[in-house]
């Protein structure tokens, strides 16, 4: 009867003659003579060298598993990983265990590089096994899987195939072990792609040392030549190299042979001006018979991703992630237009030529897939924020192989990326976060291009203005020091750039709180500018706008109104009145109006401005929303609280719609919500408004940022106000603390929250502590702002008015003479001096009245 397939004669098995029948495109596996003596347990190849101070890690025990969770057998084990993380060491590792235990019959190590070196193996095994023809490797690599297959039953031999380092999962078609009880197969490679994993093979993730791992290794190796470093410096040299295995093992021989320790050899490391090559053992110098360096392990990898389609496309697209975060680097930064464009422009064919053809960003989406495959990087296209991951000292070794000129145009088409990555609205908070990193990367490994010729790269400003707008003005300011300071070394003092980046420090400075400085900063700028610049230059006119916007902030609002109507004018003229520059100018000056008192004017000067920015900018531009924002706080100052309401309540969800929840201008309409309805007289009302703002930032932004302590400001002041002044006084004392270690002693804020907290005590009933507490605030106040600012005088006001309350001395006519002073520097018309007067003719009247009574009597 003729055999069918799969099923073997038992004559010929009897026989010690295996004839398998195999239907596999119409070619026949057979064994061509009778077995020859074999000794068992028997091994076939050569397993690697155990590393001298092999380190145990978890993955150990889970290729010790033999059955999965669900109860099927784990048949076949596929080792995943980035070259360098000790795959082969750890495939090697297992088939030493198993063999010693004897669990095993028949080892076979296989060096899986290319497909005929998987036949060639398996021919070997069979001759030795079988006595195949090794002369005929296919056939005979045939015979051996035959005979493994469990459904002819030629073989009850236990069995393990250790497939090292597979390049191509293609080379494997037709060669995959056969799913065997008896036998097990073990696959290392660098490779991810689907075609590796099955219902009987599984994924094994290969990763680096955990922290605690890689400093075990070091200290071994290191111990095994007499070495011992400190527990601090082995944690840093583990964390420089990433806690690569392969890196930790070569930078101990590394030590050895040049006779460095730990924190000298970190000191190089860090120096970007060497390369990896130079840092580690030279081909003669690797330990445990490893077969290439660091620095070439990834070679072969980016030369096969670069041929896999889009081909000519890896090596570009990894040259970009390899100036940028580690950690994470968001979508938008590696398919946007500027990416595109670099990656066209390196892009080569298979012959090492130019090819001139588009890129897409579909093409740029599955080249990083490629490179993911390929484990050069770990590519997570959901998690949009931080989609990909790559190994530090892959971009390292990326970095290597380029010259100086390549490396600087590479940092500036990676800068370009991030800034067309960059949302003209900031509403994603966890995107900015990310290109903020991935900014500071960049900067890191590539200082010199951003801001040498032609000139700083925007990113540059682009970062420092958006700390500041997130709320975090130290490290704006500290950002635009460190801008300032290289602009002027790569670029001089009278670099156009190198102004611009003086003028944002000035700015941010009086943002966190530092006017004069801020003032004295711009007026030296502008002295500077002038003598290179005419005075009509629209940077001349910008910086005269700061200037004296700082200067109405730092008290100075009539003198500011006047300088601003000069500048208006000038600018109008130069510019013409629809020029971003003019309409910020009357913005400016509509709001330094009402801030000098005049707060009729404001409203007026903001009701003609804003049918002019809808018209130019658009209704839904930011500034045309923080003008109406203005105009609705104005129509509350001019006593329409009810009007300030509805028109913030109506501002709200269009500012939530365009930029967001967080952002800033959303927040500050929130805020003034809540203070309107306080205004209004409804202190429980602002409570709450503060209450559930608070709410809403602490997640997003930390206890630690201004507008949380603003709102933390706020709902204390109005709890006070809604009768609880008592403890408002706790509240204040707490938050004062917390505001004086954030903004420092001397923030404007901080000197407000004093402010309130010695008015709270007064309203508590502690009269003396009040005035105590002003007292000792006023000498602070007139250092930081200067006699005459509003904020000065308003605390004089109410350290006059509490030395009334306590019926100090004298304190009655100097009331008076202070409120004289107020009138003459603040106008009669403004705010804090309307309500002056209002106390002084109250108390007056109740003098009169007083006295009446006593005459009468």
């Amino acid at each position: 009867m003729p055999q069918q397939p799969g099923s073997v004669s038992a004559h010929a098995r009897d026989c010690g003659l295996a004839v398998g029948y195999v239907a596999d495109g119409g070619q026949v596996a057979y064994y061509a003579g009778p077995r020859p003596a074999v000794t068992w347990p028997h091994q076939v190849g050569v397993l690697p060298r155990q590393a001298d101070c092999f380190q145990d890690r978890a993955v150990v025990a889970q290729l010790e598993q033999t059955v999965a969770c669900g109860g099927t057998a784990v048949l076949c084990q596929v080792l995943a990983g980035m070259g360098g993380v000790g795959k082969t060491q750890l495939a090697a590792h297992h088939a030493r265990q198993v063999w010693a235990r004897g669990s095993v019959d028949l080892l076979v190590w296989v060096s899986a590089t290319t497909r005929e070196a998987v036949i060639s193996a398996y021919a070997q095994t069979a001759a030795e096994v079988l006595g195949a023809d090794p002369a005929a490797p296919e056939r005979a690599a045939r015979a051996l899987l035959a005979w493994l297959e469990p459904k002819i039953g030629s073989t009850q031999r236990r069995w393990l195939i250790v497939l090292d380092d597979v390049v191509d999962p293609a080379d494997l078609r037709g060669l995959w072990p056969p799913a065997s009880p008896q036998g097990r197969t073990l696959v290392t490679t660098r490779r991810r792609d689907a075609a590796l994993t099955s219902s009987d093979r599984q994924l094994v993730p290969v990763g680096l040392f955990t922290p605690d791992e890689a400093v075990a290794h070091l200290a071994t190796a290191l111990a095994v030549h007499g070495r011992l470093e400190l527990p601090d410096q082995l944690a840093g040299l583990a964390a420089d190299l990433g806690h690569l295995p392969l890196a930790l093992s070569q930078a101990v021989a590394y030590l050895i042979d040049a006779d460095f320790d730990c924190a000298a050899y970190r000191t190089l490391l860090a120096d970007r001006a060497h390369t990896l090559t130079e840092l580690l053992p030279d081909l003669s110098g690797l330990p445990d018979d490893q077969p290439t360096s660091v620095a070439a392990a990834w070679s072969l990898s980016i030369d096969r991703a670069d041929q896999l389609p889009p081909a000519g496309l890896a090596r570009p697209m990894l040259q970009l992630t390899s100036v940028l975060a580690p950690n994470g680097i968001p979508t938008p930064v590696l398919v946007n237009p500027s990416t595109l464009t670099y990656l066209a422009g390196h892009r080569t064919g298979t012959d090492g030529r130019a090819c001139v053809e588009d890129v897409t960003a579909q093409h740029a989406s599955r080249v990083l897939r490629t490179l993911h495959r390929l484990s050069l990087i770990d590519h997570a296209p959901r998690n949009v924020h931080r989609a990909v991951r790559i190994h530090q000292l892959v971009q390292r070794a990326t970095r290597d192989t380029l010259t100086a000129k390549q490396h600087d145009q590479l940092a500036r088409a990676a800068a370009d990326a991030i800034t067309d990555a960059w949302p003209d609205v900031e509403r994603d908070t966890d995107l900015v976060q990310a290109l903020r990193a991935n900014a500071d990367a960049l900067t890191r490994s590539a200082e010199d291009a951003l801001h040498g010729a032609p000139g700083a790269h925007p990113l540059l400003f682009v970062v420092g203005r958006s700390l500041g707008k997130s709320g975090q003005l130290s490290a704006a300011v500290n950002h635009f020091q460190y801008v300032v300071s290289t602009a002027q070394d790569h670029l001089g003092l009278d670099h156009p750039d190198t102004y611009t980046a003086r003028k944002e420090l000035a700015h941010w400075r009086g943002e966190a709180g530092d006017l004069v400085g801020a003032v004295a900063a711009l007026e030296e700028l502008l002295d500077q500018m002038l003598l290179t610049s005419g005075p009509n230059h629209p940077d001349i006119l910008a910086v005269r706008q700061d200037l004296i916007n700082r200067r109405g902030d730092a008290g100075d609002a009539a003198g500011a109104v006047t300088a601003f109507e000069e500048l208006f004018e000038q600018t109008l003229r130069v510019l013409g009145p629809d020029h971003p520059y003019v309409l910020s100018a009357r913005h400016n000056l509509a709001a330094l109006r009402g801030e000098a008192g005049d707060v009729a004017g404001a409203v007026a000067a903001f009701e003609e401005l804003l049918p002019d920015q809808e018209r130019v900018l658009g209704p839904n531009h930011p500034e045309t929303l923080r003008a109406r924002g203005h105009l609705a706080h104005w129509r509350g100052e001019a006593g329409d609280v009810a009007g300030a309401v509805a028109a913030f309540e109506e501002l709200l969800p269009d500012q939530e719609r365009v930029l967001g929840l967080n952002h800033p201008l959303t927040r500050l309409t929130r805020a003034s919500i809540g203070r309107s309805r306080g205004y209004a007289g409804d202190a429980d009302g602002a409570a709450e408004e503060f209450e559930k703002l608070l709410d809403q930032m602490l997640p997003m932004l930390g206890p630690d940022h201004p507008d949380v302590l603003s709102a933390r400001h706020n709902l204390v002041h109005w709890r006070g106000q809604a009768g609880d002044a008592a403890g408002a006084v706790m509240a204040f004392e707490e938050l004062l603390g917390h505001m004086s270690r954030v903004l420092g002693p001397d923030h404007p804020d901080v000197l407000s929250a004093r402010h309130n907290l010695a008015a709270s005590r007064g309203e508590a009933g502690d009269v003396a502590g009040a005035v105590t507490a002003f007292e000792e605030l006023l000498p602070d106040r007139e250092r930081v702002l200067g006699p005459n600012h509003p904020l000065t005088l308003l605390s004089r006001q109410q350290f006059a008015a509490w030395r009334v309350t306590a019926g100090t001395a004298g304190s009655l006519a100097a009331y008076e003479e202070l409120l004289n002073q107020m009138q003459q520097v603040l106008g009669l018309e403004h705010p804090f001096v309307i309500t002056a007067r209002q106390n002084l003719v109250g108390w007056q009247e109740e003098v009169a009245s007083i006295n009446a009574h006593l005459s009468t009597d």
